[in-house]
């Protein structure tokens, strides 16, 4: 028994006297099945293709969320610190007159879409 990189295999045993049709049918296996492994490892180059290109497409798609996010973190916390900074103001009365506001705003979306 021989070792070729970890795979075990025993040679074919080689029969005494010439048996060209045994050896010309082995042979001919032997080639079958090499087309079918090329068939199926140009399947398998292919199917890692486009896995690879789904991969890029999708880091893509990532990558531009990932952006969209931070510009609206950053668009969140600019409205944010206005807010903040009405609030703090010498005018208290703004934050009510926005509560009211908005209070008014929803109401009348809530008449609209109740009398659809």
């Amino acid at each position: 028994m021989r070792r070729s990189q970890g795979h075990n295999y025993q040679p074919v045993p080689q029969q005494p006297g010439p048996s060209s049709a045994s050896h010309d049918a082995l042979e001919e296996e032997n080639e079958r099945m090499a087309e079918e492994l090329k068939g199926k490892i140009g399947a398998l180059k292919s199917l890692t293709i486009d896995i690879g290109n789904e991969v890029r497409y999708q880091d893509r798609l990532l990558r531009g969320i990932d952006e969209d996010m931070d510009r609206t973190g950053g668009f969140m916390s600019n409205t944010i610190n206005r807010v903040v900074r009405l609030g703090k103001g010498g005018h208290r009365n703004y934050m009510c007159y926005m509560f009211l506001f908005v209070m008014v705003v929803f109401f009348v979306l809530f008449l609209i879409l109740k009398l659809r």
